[in-house]
């Protein structure tokens, strides 16, 4: 048994925070069944759809979105900041917390403001480049900064000292073997078995250019033998795709169990959020990155290094239309010795044991 008996987790938001947090938390009670896990979340974020259905305890508390430049909210911050660190400092005593561990967002900051007043370890862990601004400020308060890609620590000088751990993956994923899964997974979406599989994932937010680009390609990439698994996202227009055409076209409003697409496929096409990045790597799956273009360029950042290890392509939002996907993707689908070699690369790239490494990193700052 290790020196764990409870941990608190904060994390909220948006999946890239909840599924490592979710998935770090399967690996404290797979070491021990007995550990405590406590995660905080907001009333309003994704946490309280994901967290409860796994089986662990979910409190909620009052956090603000942190403001980034001067203005009257900056003047608010404080009093409100104190107010939800003070509601998080009540948790932390109830579950007597050995350590808090965050994975960024807004939650994240009132639970380490408590932590470093009960002069309590934290473990930082930070996916992103630049890390976000919850994250930014945390390292204020602990020197246990963790990463999950060997780029950051070179790429922001504020993560040049910390332990690169992977990014902790649910063991569905990291665990999967895609051959052995490859005909089970067709079966489950009507594919056939013997024909080149393009896996389109864009995710809930400005996936509208990676849809139309796809569907409009939808004749060519039937003709020439490719079927497509196209998840919508749930809060996109549903495609136009014909009805005639000689390779199946599947699409999906949105596909809870992202491990089947990822069995099916032969090569995927998807944005470039820190967790696809983390997980399509691991597996040693080709992918086609289509960087999200309305931010900061992380998605590009998470992308690139896996893409100049001969893991995937890049392409920008502007350039993916119908005829770059004829044109480029089509024949990458269709060449099995190209797509071997592209996931091989990925593999060797990516990382499936972000979680164990992550609860060691933990260990060492408990018991320092």
């Amino acid at each position: 048994m290790g020196p764990l008996r409870s941990v608190v987790l904060a994390g909220g938001g948006t999946g890239g925070h909840i599924y490592p947090l979710l998935a770090f938390a399967d690996c404290l009670r797979r070491h021990d069944s007995g550990v405590r896990v406590t995660c905080l979340g907001t009333p309003k974020g994704l946490e309280n759809e994901l967290i409860p259905p796994a089986g662990y305890d979910l409190r909620q508390i009052p956090a603000h979105q942190l403001p980034r430049s001067v203005n009257l909210d900056l003047v608010k911050t404080p009093g409100r900041m104190w107010t939800a660190a003070r509601a998080a400092g009540k948790v932390i005593d109830e579950v007597e917390a050995d350590v808090v561990v965050g994975f960024g967002g807004y939650v994240s900051v009132p639970a380490y403001l408590a932590a470093w007043r009960r002069e309590l370890p934290i473990v930082i862990h930070e996916v992103n480049v630049p890390p976000g601004v919850a994250n930014r400020l945390g390292m204020k308060f602990t020197r246990h900064v963790a990463v999950g890609f060997p780029h950051q620590p070179a790429q922001a000088e504020s993560l040049r000292r910390a332990r690169v751990v992977g990014v902790p993956l649910r063991r569905g994923i990291a665990g999967l073997d895609r051959a052995a899964m490859r005909d089970a997974a067709r079966a489950h979406f009507g594919l056939r078995p013997d024909l080149p599989v393009l896996f389109v994932a864009g995710g809930s937010q400005g996936a509208r250019s990676i849809n139309l680009a796809v569907s409009g390609a939808a004749k060519e990439l039937a003709r020439n033998g490719v079927q497509v698994l196209h998840v919508i996202g749930a809060r996109n227009e549903t495609v136009s795709v014909p009805t005639d055409l000689p390779a199946p076209y599947v699409t999906l409003p949105y596909l809870s169990q992202m491990e089947l697409g990822y069995a099916a496929a032969d090569l995927m096409l998807g944005r470039g959020g820190a967790m696809t990045c983390a997980e399509v790597a691991a597996i040693g799956l080709p992918t086609v990155y289509v960087p999200y273009p309305h931010s900061n360029q992380e998605q590009r950042r998470n992308a690139l290094p896996v893409v100049e290890a001969g893991g995937g392509l890049l392409v920008d939002d502007a350039e993916l239309t119908p005829a770059w996907v004829e044109g480029n993707v089509i024949p990458l689908a269709r060449d099995p010795h190209r797509l071997a070699a592209m996931g091989a690369a990925a593999a060797a790239y990516g990382n499936r044991d972000g979680d164990e490494a992550l609860l060691n990193f933990v260990y060492e700052a408990v018991v320092r």
